[in-house]
């Protein structure tokens, strides 16, 4: 088994991550709740299980915010930077994007979700 460490963190610094793989589940995805999350139209994520995700920074664990009803969105509360999710199940789904390293091969994405929301002008081709 892959006992790989991961770490990141927000963009002041207050909370930090580890992450302790192997990372499960790397993927992309444009839905709804992803981008009204981040912002973005895509994020990029992995997960973990819960017991192998330490928060480490001075500001101690993510802000969170319930959404969808199985699971709550993780920020800092101070920047404001988005992290990730944390699941009722023991999960933890990180955004590539708060890794200090992100171009690790395991965490390569393997799939796309939910293609079809993002704007149609995105679907390659399409007229705006």
């Amino acid at each position: 088994m892959n006992q790989a460490l991961y770490q990141g963190g927000c963009l002041c610094g207050q909370i930090r991550f580890e992450a302790r793989g192997p990372a499960a589940n790397p993927h992309t995805c444009s839905c709804k709740l992803c981008q009204r999350h981040s912002g973005a139209l895509t994020l990029a994520w992995v997960e973990f299980p819960r017991e192998r995700v330490t928060w480490t920074g001075p500001g101690g664990a993510p802000a969170t915010f319930r959404s969808p009803d199985y699971s709550s969105r993780a920020f800092c509360p101070q920047c404001g930077s988005s992290l990730g999710a944390i699941d009722d199940e023991p999960t933890v789904a990180l955004l590539l994007g708060a890794f200090d390293s992100n171009n690790r091969k395991a965490l390569a994405p393997t799939h796309h979700s939910f293609k079809g929301q993002r704007p149609r002008w995105w679907h390659g081709g399409e007229s705006r």
